[in-house]
């Protein structure tokens, strides 16, 4: 097996499907499927873009065995620098169910690395998973990107959050809190309780929905940068590639007090998922504020999702204010399965990491979040 990585071209398109096929038929998850044409339909390259996905693919002959995607984006470090960083994701090995292709997910993860020595992975669904299982063999530096909910409609998540119904007797007691009110007394103590336990936030800035990024929130990038140790480019040419006017999934927020730009969310609802039944899941996908304004965006994320009916809302963030922000709205911290991992080169740019980690400003928008699965 002389396996050979190049980069996805149309003349590849009909093997790629072949590939898939015999995944699906082997048993593979029903999601777990390469790209079917080889132009990216969300950021492609072009025009110089610094921006932008490139897909390849692991041939065995005329035959695909694997692929991967490639996103390049500018972040800022912490030196003060901008680099353009690799994210490696979306990689597939015909390994997963023929173990004579074992070698290839090796093979994809080399690879990229040659083509983007400052590389990262994020998400991977916890560390149980054959990706980051490698990349802690391999001595990358990681962590995980902490999660949390908020529950807005108690009956519902009591009744559908099928994650933690893991037995019927428990199944039988959050019936029994969800039809008798229980659900909606603890919500309003906790309430309460988070209220007490954190000053008061005077609501006297304004959200407004917009229909795209505009100049204003370039000035608030350049006035928040200096609060990130590690963040990608959050500029008014990024943000409309990943949030285009077009794309009406997304609710974008500006959160402003009288005429001062405090920061703006990005929000929206989560793709169905069993584990959540039939609830209706928000995400605040995105954020970026200017000091000590976290929770202001955090409130007015709340308020627009809780405006549109979700039951539930979630949100990965690393950085330590955004969390203290979550956490002041009530928000509960949950075990996380979103991680962060570092090739080598890219962590000897992150020391000392377990100092910058606790500045560095990564969400859900970072990782395979965008256009679909945040």
């Amino acid at each position: 097996m002389a396996i050979v990585i190049e980069p996805y071209q149309e003349r590849h398109e009909a093997a790629v499907d072949e590939f898939n096929r015999r995944l699906q038929a082997g048993g593979a998850d029903r999601d777990l499927v390469f790209y079917r044409w080889a132009k990216p339909r969300f950021l492609p390259p072009g025009d110089g873009a610094s921006l932008f996905n490139e897909y390849f693919v692991a041939l065995d002959g005329s035959a695909v065995r694997g692929g991967y995607a490639l996103k390049h984006q500018d972040f800022l470090f912490p030196d003060g620098n901008m680099r353009s960083v690799g994210y490696y994701h979306h990689p597939l090995s015909e390994g997963i169910v023929n173990k004579t292709y074992a070698v290839v997910g090796s093979l994809l993860l080399r690879d990229a690395l040659h083509r983007s020595p400052l590389l990262y992975c994020l998400g991977m669904g916890g560390y149980g998973r054959p990706l980051p299982r490698m990349l802690v063999s391999l001595g990358w530096t990681h962590c995980l990107v902490p999660f949390y909910f908020k529950i807005l409609n108690p009956s519902n998540f009591l009744r559908e959050m099928h994650a933690i119904r893991t037995s019927r007797m428990r199944g039988l007691l959050m019936d029994l809190g969800a039809s008798s009110g229980a659900g909606w007394t603890a919500l309003k103590l906790w309430n309460v309780f988070t209220r007490m336990k954190s000053p008061g936030l005077e609501h006297d800035f304004q959200a407004e929905v917009i229909e795209e990024f505009s100049g204003w929130s370039d000035s608030l990038w350049e006035a928040s940068r200096l609060l990130y140790s590690l963040a990608a480019v959050r500029d008014t040419k990024t943000l409309r590639l990943l949030y285009p006017a077009t794309d009406r999934h997304f609710t974008r927020l500006r959160v402003r007090r009288n005429d001062q730009d405090l920061g703006w969310a990005v929000v929206g609802e989560k793709r169905k998922d069993p584990k959540y039944g039939s609830m209706r899941v928000g995400s605040i996908v995105d954020c970026c504020a200017i000091a000590s304004q976290e929770r202001s965006v955090i409130r007015a994320a709340t308020d627009s999702l809780r405006r549109q009916n979700f039951d539930l809302i979630v949100s990965n963030q690393s950085h330590q204010n955004w969390r203290s922000a979550l956490e002041a709205e009530g928000f509960l911290n949950a075990q996380s399965n979103f991680i962060f991992a570092t090739s080598k080169k890219l962590t000897s740019l992150l020391q000392p990491f377990e100092e910058v980690k606790r500045s560095m400003h990564l969400t859900r928008a970072d990782g395979d979040g965008l256009p679909r699965n945040f």
